[in-house]
């Protein structure tokens, strides 16, 4: 490959240009910078040509025509190896660019500030940068496109090893990468307009979530293979937003590689510890809580956890909505465990886990998810993730007798226990501790009689929760036949007042939420 002479620089995130910057000039490449860029570089000492000096004409519009004209387009789309194409660029004095070093404005993060206004977000959309980032990349064989300082340093590298050159391979795997940021770019843009009506185009921007997108397009990129899918006979692979939170973002600290199954396990476990304020623990096996509890203490809210099911904890994914400290750690060693989400691990724990060399640790960062999606044949279902709170004061006593204080706490753990379980779910529990689960059912009723079978601790004075409306009178029945006095549950079933009155003939508290949570 021809070594690389000149480059373009024009880069909204600025992180690690300046040293970029110096290999270039150290290996003879002339620099060629825009506006704020410019200035950072000669900040840095670094010799640098404005675009100005290359196109003829200034930066203009506030800044909004400055890439934009032939000799740059013509620098980067002609192809050296074309007669007519290299005559055309010398008759109108059209220099080769080989490199092209852009990153784009901000829009998804000014889109998504409090209070934007729509003018600010319409001059955060990029038109020179996207056009130089695709004219490069559809010239990958003459010119190298790099949208991501990550690949500042492998760039580098390269070339200071080659004597300025870059292999055609590595100018193909940036050409890929280039096309899917100019993708997801667009589909920023798009997703945003289509939330905006045209008549609040003059006061504002309506906050993302409003509405779902007309078009949906995904830009993921592959953080990893996996060894195969949920069986080994299925191909797998990871794919990460980028954002750096959630389990896709999450950061392996030790351990064997993660599964199909492993990840899939974590996201449960991650999701329900996040919906409690108290310190919280689940154990999850095949995506269903195995155990779950709050506690004083993370070693406490794990026992507990663990207490309700410690046959099935066994092999099970444990997430945590705390740091892992010392404590907690050397009591989960005891266990066989897969893998474990948490925020962060204590030095402590970290070394108490370290003789468990198969156990996989990852630190997770938390985020507040607000779509979920499910693929079907074909395309794409989206909601609203479900992530809608309940308190106290959102529920309808039913009943004649109302709950107790200690009956309503548990309750309401229950509730949000519940909402992790596959459908049909009941969740028998205490004040901040599971009692027994009964998931994915074909009917409500059984659910009901398998959370009570797999109870170990005593399931007198127990509550449940039930993730719909009971459609007959014989789970309730159930409920109390296994020693509960309480149950929480969404309502709307067409025998609800049979449901009601048979709660009232067995002593039982009931509560109506009004909101359902299925999970499938």
């Amino acid at each position: 490959m021809p070594k690389i002479q000149r480059a373009i620089l024009s880069v909204t995130d600025k992180t690690g240009l300046v040293d970029f910057a110096r290999q270039l000039a150290a290996l003879k490449v002339e620099l060629v910078s825009t506006g704020g860029t410019a200035k950072l570089l000669r900040e840095a000492g670094i010799t640098v040509k404005d675009i100005s000096e290359l196109t003829g004409f200034p930066e203009m519009m506030d800044g909004r025509v400055k890439t934009l004209h032939p000799k740059v387009h013509g620098g980067i789309l002609h192809i050296r190896g074309n007669a007519s194409h290299v005559a055309a660029a010398k008759e109108h004095g059209i220099q080769p660019i080989d490199m092209v070093v852009v990153n784009l404005y901000a829009f998804e993060k000014t889109a998504s500030k409090p209070g934007v206004h729509f003018d600010e977000v319409i001059e955060n959309i990029d038109i020179g940068g996207p056009s130089m980032v695709r004219s490069s990349a559809k010239n990958f064989r003459d010119v190298a496109i790099v949208t991501s300082p990550d690949d500042y340093a492998a760039i580098a590298q390269e070339m200071t090893a080659s004597g300025g050159e870059l292999g055609l391979a590595t100018r193909w795997r940036l050409a890929q990468k280039a096309f899917a940021t100019t993708a997801a770019y667009d589909s920023a843009i798009a997703a945003t307009l289509a939330a905006t009506s045209f008549s609040e185009i003059d006061f504002g921007l309506p906050q993302a979530g409003n509405d779902f997108p007309a078009i949906l397009r995904f830009s993921l990129n592959k953080v990893m293979d996996l060894r195969y899918g949920e069986n080994p006979h299925q191909r797998a692979a990871m794919y990460s937003d980028g954002s750096g939170v959630g389990v896709a973002n999450g950061k392996q600290l030790q351990g064997k590689e993660l599964s199909f199954n492993n990840i899939v396990d974590l996201q449960a476990a991650w999701d329900l510890a996040q919906d409690f304020d108290e310190i919280a623990c689940a154990i999850i096996k095949h995506t269903n809580p195995s155990g779950a509890a709050t506690g004083k203490t993370l070693l406490e809210a794990y026992l507990r956890a663990k207490e309700t099911d410690p046959v099935s904890a066994f092999g099970g994914v444990i997430g945590v909505n705390r740091v892992i400290d010392g404590a907690a750690a050397e009591e989960i060693a005891k266990l066989f465990v897969e893998a474990i989400a948490a925020p962060g691990y204590s030095p402590e724990a970290k070394e108490k886990f370290a003789a468990k060399k198969n156990l996989r640790l990852v630190e997770v960062k938390a985020s507040a998810q607000k779509t979920a999606m499910k693929q079907v044949s074909g395309g794409m279902l989206v909601q609203d993730a479900d992530v809608r709170p309940l308190i106290e004061a959102d529920l309808k006593v039913a009943s004649t007798r109302p709950p107790t204080a200690e009956e309503m706490r548990a309750l309401l753990f229950a509730w949000k226990v519940c909402k992790h379980v596959k459908s049909n779910a009941i969740v028998y529990a205490r004040e901040g501790q599971t009692v027994g689960v009964g998931a994915g059912q074909m009917s409500r009723v059984d659910s009901c009689k398998i959370g009570a079978m797999k109870a170990i601790l005593p399931l007198q004075g127990t509550v449940a929760a039930s993730d719909a409306f009971f459609p007959f009178p014989d789970g309730v029945e159930e409920i109390a036949k296994a020693g509960a006095t309480a149950i929480i549950q969404p309502g709307g079933s067409m025998r609800d007042q049979e449901v009601i009155d048979t709660a009232n003939r067995l002593g039982l508290a009931m509560v109506l939420t009004g909101v359902r949570h299925f999970r499938h």
